[in-house]
Order: C-alpha cells, then structure tokens, then sequence
C-alpha cells in the first residue's frame, strides 16, 4: 500500500467522480468551501483546507484547493523566505504561497498557476485591461471591476471537480483582505443556493488564571464576519485541548451555527495526524451536512492510518544537518523538512532534523558543528552570504563518506568545492555573487543562465531582468545515465522535476571534474544543462539542480529523499 497513491490517485486527476446515491449526482458544477480565519493569522487554515481536501477524497469526491492572498506582491517569489517562508513553484512555474505546498502533501493534485493569486496580480490585471480599454472609458472600482476579476479566478476549472475549496489569506477585517471577502460574497449570492458554504477558524484562548477557555474573541470575529454579508456554516475553533459541552453550545448559539459544525483543531503531535483527528471531530460530515449531501459516502481513510502508525510508531532516528543560511526561519525550508519526515515514514524511522547556519564556519573549521550526524542536506537559496560554509559542508560530508544531498545551490556548492579541492581550480566560483564588490578573477564554473528550451520555445533572459518570475521555472524534463546511482533511485532513466533558479554549472568543466570522480549522471534532454551530480566511489553523495521536495507526500516519498534517509539510516547502525 505504501507504494501505491492508491485512493487519492483515484480523485487527484483532477475530474469529477461518480458518486451517485439517493440525494443523486453532484453534478457538472463544483460546490465550493470558502475558509477564512480571525483572531490571529497563523492558526492553520492552509492545514485545516487540505485536511479537509484529504477527507473528502477519502469519501470518493475530488478536489482542488487553491489560495487568495490579499498582500500586493505580484506573488511571492521576490519576498524574502525570513519573513514569507518559502516559495512553493508548481509543474507549469508559478511561484505560490507555501499552503500550496500544504494542498498538495495530503491531496496528491498537483497545483497549477491557477490555484494561487495575489492582489497584487488581480490588482495588475485590472489595469492592464484598463490600459487596453477593455472597460470602454469607465471609471475602475473596486466594485464591481476588482470583486468581479476575483470572481473569474475563483470560476476557473469549476467544471473539473466536485468540490472547490478556497482560503482566504490574513484575517477577517484586514483592510487589504475586503475585496476578497465581498467578491466571495457576492460569488455566494451569484451562484444557486447550496452550491457554497463559508468555514471560519478562530482561536479560543486559555486563560490559565481563570482556568478557562475563552469563546468572546471568537464571537467578535465572526460579528465582524457577519458585517460584511458573509455568516459562517462551519466554525472551526483552535485551541490547546478538547472544547468542553458548555463552550461548544455558548459559541454555537452566539455565532449561529449548529452545535455539531463547531470543530475543535486541537494542537497535534504531526500534521498528518490532522485528517484523522478532523473526521473524529466531524468537519468532513459537517461540511457534506451543509451542502444537505445525504446519505454521505463513507470514508476510506486506511491510507491516514497508515501515514500515522508510520510517524507516530518508529523504530529508529537518525539526525540530519540542514546546513543553509534561512535557518531562524524554518518555514523557509518547510518542504524540505515534510519531505525529509515522509523519507523517514518510508524508513520506519524519526528523522531529527536540526538547522546549522553556514554563517558560523564560513571562516571555521566545520568538524565541531557536523560531527555526529548521520547525513548533511544543503538547500538552494540566493545570494553569497553562507556560500563558503557550505561548500565546507559538501567537502566535509565528500571526505568523511557521509550521506549528502544537495539541492539547487546546495549542489552548485558540492560542484564548486570538487573543482576548487578535486581538479584544481582553487579559484573556482559563481557568477552569481564572485563577481560583486569589485573581487579578483574568478572562474566562473556557475555562471548566469541566458536562454534554455521549455517545451517547444527557446527562454532568454538577461542579467538586468525584473526578478520575479524571470528564473528557469517549473517542471522540466532529465535524463538519467545507465547504471547510475540516481537512476537505481528513481528507478528510471527519464524524470521531471520542478526548478527554480537563474544560475548553472557550465557543461565545459564535466570532463574535469569527471576525471576526478564528480560525475554528470542527468541531463536535460539536449544534453546542455547537468541536472544531476554524484560522486563516484562515495555511499551516497547527490547533488541536484531542481526541487524534489516539492513532489514528495507523506503517501507517496520521493525516491531521492526515501533513499537518503535510507543511506542515513545504515549510517546511524554504523556509529
């Protein structure tokens, strides 16, 4: 069963199912879930979605999920992971909200750049029409032109699934957030009755003088909810342990929701304990209740048993350095760290992951600080600050034969380090940042990337090009050397994996550095860009130019991270 997608494979193809009963067909339109949140941000409404996304697979359904976001970035990809985490970049490039990332671990749908928008970008397109007279000279509002171009991205692909479920990002009462909320109400109004209902989710505060939980900062969220036209069907209530009777009928009868949609989102062990521990508390048969979807198909949640008994049973641990410079931040590496976690689910093992800063031995020996873990993962990011250090890290995990996986810059790094300690280039760089501040010549074995082929149609770019979405995006095709350590990976010579990143190893140092044991074991189809290197002789040292961590699930590991955890696993028996 592990190897399988099984049941969410079944409702992740993004077409509708055909659950048939006596309440009869959904029909050839989604029903749409609407997930907003008050009190504070950062309660998990992108986990509480795609929990409840995984549910309602588990009944059959199919699903998509999707994000509005009201900050006024055209999209995340130029703000900084210390303050937004990290960039989530889907099959067909777009650069999106991490609960993007969230959607796809428990559904299995792979997102599309129409699952994700800012205001900046509806903000952008009105204008654009604007400036092209698409509005024939009449005055631009936020009423109706800006609600009505929310409206649109929200129908996008309804046809396609039985339900739509779309969070709107911040907090009821964000000033930023007021055209999404009256374009979702007016969406609800457009649409025939019972075809959308709205879940909100709140904090209840324990206030541990008094010994209690507190319903009124609830209440005043959903007033405020209430203000604007939109009245909450589900209310899903964060809190630190079960609600007791008599708070669960108080917030029932003062927010106006039936007792039974009053969902309690307990802290939790793992996320993944999440779908479980929602369907016990009833929000999948909440949700079905007010769409009046009766009898409801019974769910088959043996897959989130499994995903549980897996994290929550293991019969090991093995400690991994993430060696990178985000590190105050760990939403700035989050699918790096759930991949990791579903490598050591594959394993039957707790993978402990601990963050070093590359900052530290960048100047320093790195022995003190990577001594007595089982396996080093450096990860991709921007800029020169923590480079030495973790080429340090590559040269230390190479020459003490320690499990090593290097991800974008991660294995530029690893490149950098065997050609300046391997083939003798000591003055090997990047263009990336060895050319700023006026530093002495370099050879540039990174330099900057101007044009490629995607899909049928070459991409140039320049170095003084707009930053946001001018990197080499998406998925895109490699192939895979014959007997190579990565094709017994994967178990394949042809892959796709999603990219993100503007820098590349330059193809005329591969003889060199092949001579000396780094070899280019995956390439893009023409044979012009190395995707993937490997050390020769070296139990397992890989290091890749794309993002696998952004296709692994907790159902379904991606090989290279399922196999490294493997490599760290036989090293911990080992110590």
């Amino acid at each position: 069963m592990w190897s399988d997608t099984s049941i969410l494979a079944v409702t992740a193809a993004g077409a509708h199912s055909e659950i048939e009963d006596e309440w009869g067909a959904l029909g050839p339109m989604a029903r749409f879930v609407f997930i907003t949140g008050g009190v504070v941000s950062s309660l998990g409404k992108g986990l509480a979605s795609a929990a409840l996304g995984a549910l309602l697979q588990a009944r059959g359904f199919s699903v998509r999920l999707r994000k509005l976001d009201p900050y006024l970035n055209v999209d995340p990809g130029t703000m900084s992971p210390f303050e937004h985490g990290e960039v989530f970049v889907t099959d067909d490039g777009a650069e999106t909200d991490l609960d993007l990332g969230h959607y796809e671990r428990f559904t299995g749908v792979a997102a599309r750049k129409s699952d994700s928008v800012s205001s900046g970008r509806i903000y952008s397109d009105v204008l654009e029409k604007e400036r092209r007279g698409d509005y024939l000279g009449k005055t631009i509002q936020v009423i109706p032109h800006v609600t009505n171009e929310i409206k649109d991205f929200i129908s996008i692909g309804e046809d396609e699934v039985d339900f739509m479920l779309c969070e709107i990002g911040g907090t009821v009462g964000d000033i930023e957030g007021l055209p999404f909320f009256e374009a979702i109400r007016q969406f609800s109004q457009d649409k025939p009755r019972g075809e959308c209902i709205f879940m909100h989710l709140t904090l209840l505060p324990y206030i541990a003088a008094s010994g209690e939980l507190k319903t009124k900062p609830t209440q005043h969220s959903v007033k405020e909810l209430r203000s604007i036209g939109i009245a909450p069907d589900v209310l899903v209530c964060r809190s630190e342990g079960p609600i007791p009777e008599k708070e669960r009928e108080k917030l029932a009868l003062f927010c106006n929701v039936r007792p039974d949609s009053v969902i309690a989102a307990q802290d939790l062990r793992s996320i993944y304990e999440a779908p479980l521990t929602y369907h016990r508390e009833g929000l999948d048969q909440a949700v079905l209740d007010a769409f009046q979807i009766s009898p409801a198909p019974k769910p088959d949640l043996s897959i989130w048993e499994d995903v549980a008994d897996r994290i929550n049973n293991p019969e090991g641990k093995v400690r991994v350095a993430i060696v990178g410079k985000y590190t105050q931040l760990e939403d700035a590496y989050k699918s790096i760290a759930e991949a990791l976690t579903h490598g050591g689910m594959a394993n039957r093992v707790k993978v402990k992951v601990e963050w070093v800063d590359a900052e530290i031995f960048d100047s320093e020996d790195p022995a003190p600080h990577l001594e007595g873990f089982h396996a080093i993962l450096v990860p991709g990011g921007f800029g020169e600050r923590g480079t030495e250090g973790k080429i340090k890290a590559a040269q230390f995990a190479r020459e003490r034969n320690i499990p090593y996986l290097g991800i974008c810059l991660g294995m530029q790094m690893a490149v950098i380090e065997a050609a300046r300690n391997l083939a003798d280039l000591s003055d090997a760089g990047s263009e990336e940042f060895d050319h700023e501040a006026g530093k002495k010549r370099f050879t540039p074995v990174v330099y900057h990337l101007k044009e490629w082929v995607q899909g049928n149609h070459k991409v140039e770019r320049k170095v003084g090009d707009d930053k946001g979405g001018t990197m080499r995006l998406g998925a895109y095709d490699a192939i895979l050397s014959e007997g190579s350590k990565v094709a017994e990976v994967y178990g394949t010579t042809n892959i796709e994996e999603r990219h993100r990143h503007r820098y590349e190893v330059d193809m005329k140092f591969r003889e060199a550095l092949e001579k000396k044991g780094l070899i280019f074991s995956g390439l893009s189809p023409d044979g012009r860009l190395p995707e993937i290197v490997e050390v020769k002789d070296h139990p397992w040292f890989i290091g890749v130019q794309f993002h696998p961590e952004l296709k692994s699930k907790p159902f379904e590991p991606h090989p290279l991270f399922k196999d490294f955890v493997r490599a760290a696993k036989d090293v911990s028996r080992l110590v």
